[in-house]
């Protein structure tokens, strides 16, 4: 239904509890290197407990990559604590992709400088941030809501 994008992603357990949260809305999880762990990880299988197997991965070597392998009116957004703009002042379509970066350092600034237009943010106070798979959650839920 959507597509959850991590960028260079850090922390096994995340990405698993991200790949169980893609497998419930029927999303597909798209990885983009380099990864801060090994596909076949202990942690990131168990995290994802026995559905990892059945979550639809797809490895990228570069954001680039995936975008150029998609259609030109694909609609990408980025998650950043460097926008103004709500998740949820949006109206998400099937197919959109929800762009999150690494756990340590959020999204690359280049990347976000190119995409300006589509930056948003999960409103907070009283922290600076979220833990990644409570982020895509929340973001991710939303846009399955919308749907009904």
């Amino acid at each position: 239904m959507f597509n959850v994008v991590l960028i260079e992603p850090e922390i096994p357990p995340n990405t698993g509890n991200i790949g169980r949260l893609c497998l419930a809305t029927g999303s597909t999880l798209h990885l983009v290197k380099p990864l801060g762990f090994s596909i076949d990880d202990r942690e990131l299988k168990r995290a994802g407990l026995d559905y990892w197997k059945e979550v639809d991965v797809r490895l990228w070597d570069s954001f680039e990559h995936l975008q150029q392998a998609h259609p030109p009116e694909s609609r990408f957004y980025f998650l950043t604590t460097k926008s103004d703009r709500a998740y949820f002042d949006i109206r998400f379509l099937p197919g959109d992709f929800l762009v999150f970066g690494r756990e340590t350092k959020g999204l690359p600034e280049p990347l976000l400088a190119r995409h300006a237009a589509q930056l948003l943010t999960i409103p907070m106070r009283g922290t600076r941030s979220l833990n990644l798979a409570t982020a895509v959650g929340i973001v991710l839920f939303e846009a399955m809501r919308q749907q009904h």
